[in-house]
């Protein structure tokens, strides 16, 4: 392994004199990692391919740090590649649900940007690694607003800072270039990243952002809501068996026979489910033949609806015809076919936390007018903290900075049509907004990674070659897995535009050069 010696050693000396506006520093903790080893499957780094990391060595550098007065303490982790490994690039990774990073997805990235020889960087914004924020009520009553504000922006600009610090102190020079790579909550971080601190980084991915924040509780909390509202409780098969039948007519309407459907809007036009009540299946629940019910397609059609007010009118958008629903609206039913939600406390929880906040208060049932007034108060909880909904982006553009999304149609965690939204609020307030933000759909993937869509795992590079060489990157090659463990070679293209396939070429081994976006 090469020297661990640039300028400085990895010592904490060589970072004690740190600083950063608006904090005290309270530790620093430099140490030295050898043999460091992380199989990253595919996946784990979104936009970039699988990598096994194997006898890595490199600086670790902890800094822990609080913004007076504010009774918080965060802590920012920098990994330092030996000066000869570094590219001279910073590469940071953002976290997922309500967790803002240094947690197993964010090391995974970590050790494939160490790998690729980029310095990176993560921070836990000062909240614990949890699935529910239970931190975010500070007493009843009080939500914890300065944790809210340390999640949703403020710790990601102290991030870039200190890493930027850091990376000067050790190699004796700043990043060349720096990226940001993310999905779900790391997607709306990266969001927040060019709409508020666009100065933070040259080149972002936002995959599958959580951009409307209170949205998304309001869409996660739907599945149940729906279901009790209504007494309606479908098999998970059901749900399944209508997902099958929507893709087995809608496969094609791309002009193209590979299992995805790649034009959702069309499909809802053209698949009605309520055509196959009562016809028989096969249930893998059961192992029995059933007939479709007419609540599971309500169940469905519901799910691709999404929340709606009590009066009827639209709330937000559902997810995609496509996505899986059997996780969506997830049930779990006894042996004399009573069914009921799998995860039944999702919106109690929410309604206790950030409308009552107040955990001892029970909550078991919500009438549709408190579901409205969940959304009423959600929005104000999160309106400066967690949202990532401004679209002029023209600070970022300005700054010469590049963006890409990307959000799998099949998502059944946070929903594309929501990102479609912003990219077309941004498009109408900028014009000419592929010269520096590009968003990529892609059929059949799910959150992030997952089902049977391509991982466009061509995309960071794309982004490095559109930031270092302005290169903008039009088709973006995926591997679509089909059935006996064949794959298929297909391409994703920019918003609007969409993958084109010569029928040509239907009989060719390789088809990557048979796609065109057009």
């Amino acid at each position: 392994m090469a020297s661990l010696l640039a300028n400085h050693s990895c010592t904490t000396s060589t970072f004690s004199t740190l600083t950063l506006f608006g904090a005290e520093i309270l530790s620093v903790d430099a140490n030295p990692v050898t043999n460091y080893n992380f199989d990253v499957p595919t996946g784990w780094r979104y936009s970039q391919p699988a990598v096994n990391v194997q006898d890595a060595g490199f600086c670790n550098v902890t800094v822990t740090y609080t913004h007076p007065g504010k009774n918080d303490t965060i802590s920012i982790e920098t990994w330092l590649p030996t000066a000869d490994d570094w590219n001279g690039r910073l590469q940071a990774l953002g976290g997922g649900g309500w967790v803002a990073g240094r947690f197993a997805l964010t090391y995974g990235g970590m050790a494939g940007a160490i790998h690729d020889g980029y310095a990176t960087v993560t921070t836990d914004a000062g909240v614990p690694d949890a699935s529910f924020p239970t931190w975010a009520v500070l007493s009843p009553g009080n939500l914890d607003l300065v944790s809210l504000d340390n999640l949703g922006h403020a710790s990601l600009n102290d991030a870039a800072a200190v890493a930027k610090d850091v990376i000067q102190r050790y190699y004796g020079r700043g990043p060349s270039y720096s990226y940001w790579n993310g999905c779900s909550n790391g997607g709306r971080q990266a969001s927040v990243l060019a709409q508020q601190y666009p100065t933070a980084y040259d080149g972002i991915i936002a995959a599958a952002p959580a951009l409307y924040w209170a949205e998304l509780l309001m869409a996660t909390s739907w599945p149940v809501f729906y279901m009790d509202l209504t007494g309606q409780y479908p098999y998970g098969c059901e749900l399944t068996r209508i997902t099958t039948l929507a893709v087995a007519a809608c496969d094609e309407l791309d002009g193209v026979r590979d299992g995805l459907i790649a034009e959702p809007e069309e499909c809802r036009r053209v698949f009605s489910p309520k055509d196959y009540i009562g016809t028989v299946f096969n249930c893998s629940n059961t192992g029995q033949n059933m007939e479709l019910s007419s609540t599971a397609v309500s169940v469905a059609e519901a799910m691709w609806d999404g929340p709606t007010y009590s009066n009827g009118e639209f709330m937000w958008y559902g997810f995609e015809i496509g996505s899986d629903l059997s996780t969506v609206a997830s049930t779990i039913c006894t042996e004399d076919h009573v069914c009921a939600p799998a995860t039944q406390d999702m919106p109690f929880y929410i309604y206790q936390t950030f409308v009552l906040k107040d955990f001892s208060a029970n909550v078991t049932k919500l009438t549709h007018s408190q579901f409205d007034s969940m959304y009423r108060s959600l929005k104000r909880a999160f309106s400066s903290s967690m949202a990532a909904t401004e679209s002029n982006i023209i600070d970022f553009r300005e700054s010469g900075g590049k963006m890409i999304t990307y959000h799998g149609l099949a998502d059944p965690s946070i929903t594309p049509r929501g990102t479609l939204h912003y990219y077309k609020e941004a498009s109408r307030t900028l014009q000419n907004i592929t010269e520096f933000y590009r968003y990529y759909r892609v059929p059949g993937l799910e959150h992030c990674w997952g089902g049977n869509g391509g991982q466009p795992e061509a995309l960071f590079s794309q982004l490095r070659l559109w930031v270092e060489n302005g290169t903008a990157p039009e088709a973006s090659p995926v591997k679509i897995q089909q059935p006996a463990n064949v794959t298929r070679d297909e391409i994703l293209c920019p918003y609007p535009k969409k993958a084109t396939f010569r029928t040509t070429c239907a009989n060719s081994t390789s088809t990557v050069g048979c796609w065109s976006c057009e």
